[in-house]
């Protein structure tokens, strides 16, 4: 960083001023790309639309992990209330263990964080933005620690779209990076086994908020023993830190891990690799293919590749003067941890968990390695960062990059107005797709959500009374589908009903009897 800052030409009198001050340089700069990457995690917590599955998260903390929605029709304000509520620690295990696929550190956390917060969905996501910022800070100390810029390190982190991403939506990834990386800190400046055993608590409490932290966790393990291997101490009580979270880990995945079969595709090998790969360079760059016209796809796709394999040469070519020898290591099987262990995964249960969020536990890792890398390949440096800040912005503002719940909810508004009905599928279990379109509704938007089994007659009838209504054709889930085909067919056969504008995800049908 204090090349490009004399490159500027403000080196020298950046300099007096901080000498004036009795103000280091490094930490000045540390602290204004601390405050930039926060910025961009608060920006993106309240800019982007409601996910499918952050719902799963409110509704566990209100101790109704599965709403029921009424059989007639309801404005979005009159469903308010079941976005409120307490719930216990015991009862959110319970619920956890009977219809879903996590453990429960993070779910009792932001249900803690709600009762404090009783706020909307953006509150609820500060939680996760101010986990995410310390982790930035850790990335910064680890860096520190390995003798890597902690300022870059922190800079590359912060833009990685994927660990954006992850860092502000409320689940519990950001949790889980926050606690691999604090118990990588202490274990790689772990002297005693006090601090292994913290280091220890720290990678087994990652697990316990998501159990794909448990690949990196495996990594550090194994690379602990083979540094530290004539001390037994160290890697013993880090294991044994480990062991005391991995039995609660147990005790919900066994009763879980049938709980969401046929959620991915079968595995083959080929595939996966493509999709990892794929997936890679969305962590590192976002989607910016989507964000221009078809035409210039194909050639931003072969520029991000490039970028993303000069990266890779660049850390290869700069190797040796990456850090300190054990941390580069160490740093290297972190990062190549999570996307091994999903292919193992995937050929063990014969699917293909490979999602941007899975791959996002390796980015904070392959930050430190890319920002030791670039202070020998300093050409790339600005190529990387104007095209991560290109990503971060279609992150905050391109539809492109977010779930369309508050795009079809705009236009499902502009077609149906305050006389007009929505129909909104109702889906598996009426969380995901319902949930999180109501949340981004008009309070005095009339709904009717729909289930696959719901009697035509009925529905039309319903409908009879308003001059127009809206089909909302998200199609998310296995039960969506059918129930969408239905309400088209329905309103499509019916004399009374002729088929009129249309929006995105939205299809309107006009009164006519």
């Amino acid at each position: 960083m204090r090349y490009y800052l004399k490159c500027t030409g403000f080196y020298s009198y950046l300099t007096w001023v901080f000498r004036f001050f009795s103000i280091k340089p490094g930490a000045f700069i540390q602290a204004i790309v601390f405050a930039f990457c926060v910025f961009i995690l608060l920006a993106a917590a309240a800019l982007r639309s409601t996910e499918y599955d952050e719902n799963y998260t409110v509704f566990l903390a209100t101790g109704q992990p599965r709403p029921a929605w009424p059989a007639q029709v309801f404005t979005a304000e009159d469903m308010q209330h079941i976005y409120h509520g307490t719930s216990s620690y015991g009862a959110i295990a319970r619920d956890l263990r009977q219809g879903d696929v996590h453990p429960p550190l993070y779910f009792w956390l932001a249900s803690t964080w709600r009762d404090l917060v009783d706020g909307d969905l953006f509150r609820t996501r500060l939680l996760s933005v101010l986990i995410s910022a310390a982790a930035l800070a850790l990335v910064g100390l680890i860096a520190h620690r390995a003798g890597i810029p902690p300022a870059l390190a922190m800079l590359l982190c912060g833009l990685m779209y994927g660990f954006a991403y992850t860092g502000t939506i409320a689940r519990g990834f950001a949790l889980a990076q926050m606690l691999t990386l604090l118990g990588v800190l202490l274990l790689v400046r772990a002297q005693n086994w006090r601090l292994a055993l913290l280091g220890g608590l720290a990678l087994g409490a990652a697990t316990f908020s998501n159990y794909l932290a448990a690949f990196v966790t495996g990594a550090v393990l194994l690379w602990l023993l083979v540094v530290h291997w004539k001390r037994p101490a160290l890697w013993i009580c880090a294991g044994l830190g480990v062991a005391l979270f991995l039995a609660g880990d147990l005790f919900f995945f066994l009763a879980q891990k049938d709980s969401r079969a046929g959620q991915f595709p079968a595995f083959m090998l080929l595939p996966a690799i493509l999709r990892l790969a794929q997936y890679g360079a969305a962590g590192l760059f976002g989607g910016l293919p989507l964000y221009v016209p078809d035409m210039l796809r194909l050639p931003l796709t072969a520029i991000v590749a490039t970028m993303v394999l000069a990266s890779v040469a660049a850390i290869f070519w700069a190797w040796r003067r990456i850090g300190t020898p054990q941390t580069r290591w160490l740093l290297l099987m972190a990062t190549l941890a999570p996307p091994i262990g999903l292919l193992l995964l995937g050929f063990a249960f014969n699917n293909t968990p490979i999602e941007l969020r899975y791959i996002a536990f390796c980015l904070p890792f392959y930050a430190l390695l890319l920002a030791g890398a670039l202070v020998s390949v300093r050409w790339l440096l600005p190529l990387v960062l104007a095209l991560q800040i290109t990503a971060i912005a279609g992150l905050l503002f391109h539809p492109a990059t977010m779930q369309p719940f508050r795009h079809t909810a705009q236009a499902a508004w502009r077609l149906a107005g305050t006389d007009g009905l929505v129909f909104i599928a109702h889906g598996n279990d009426g969380v995901g797709i319902p949930a999180a379109f109501v949340q981004e509704a008009s309070p005095r938007m009339q709904i009717r959500v729909v289930r696959r089994t719901d009697n035509p007659t009925l529905l039309l009838s319903q409908a009879a009374s308003f001059p127009r209504i809206v089909i909302v054709t998200i199609a998310g889930d296995n039960d969506s589908p059918p129930a969408v085909s239905m309400l088209l067919d329905t309103f499509s056969s019916d004399r009374c009903w002729q088929k009129g504008d249309t929006g995105l995800n939205s299809v309107a049908f006009e009164h006519r009897c």
